[in-house]
């Protein structure tokens, strides 16, 4: 099972935006720490906008900053937003076509394994990742 860029890029970004408590950060910034381009970035923060999580600050000054405080954001719920779905074999598809589905043992356990890993990442918040300044390489703020 591998997350897509998306749901990487927008962890990243969330930490990031955590990191930096009250001070904005911008796209720019951003996609220049991380080596991502500015145009994927721009992909990413308007869902995280749209979903809640980031809030947008419009201006010559503006940038973005954290929506929620960062015990309030669930890892989970990031996922759910980011992840176009969780379909781990073609069993899990409304196309299913696979002649072995109804006597497929496989089916079982991943079911059982993608219910582990929901489990896991529900279980936490963006609090539990945050980090300072300098690691990423930045002065703390004054």
């Amino acid at each position: 099972m591998r997350l897509t860029k998306l749901s990487d890029y927008a962890l990243r970004v969330l930490m990031f935006a955590a990191a930096r408590g009250d001070q904005l950060i911008t796209i720019e910034e951003t996609a220049e720490m991380y080596g991502i381009s500015r145009a994927h970035l721009m992909k990413v923060v308007n869902q995280l906008t749209r979903a809640g999580f980031l809030r947008a600050v419009r201006g010559r000054s503006g940038g973005l900053t954290l929506a929620k405080r960062p015990e309030n954001i669930n890892l989970g719920d990031v996922l759910q937003i980011t992840e176009p779905d969780f379909a781990l074999a073609e069993c899990f598809t409304a196309g299913n076509r696979c002649m072995l589905t109804p006597r497929c043992r496989l089916r079982g356990i991943l079911h059982q394994a993608l219910a582990a890993f929901i489990g896991t990442v529900d279980r936490y918040t963006l609090a539990d990742l945050v980090l300072s300044p300098e690691d990423f390489g930045l002065q703390p703020a004054a």
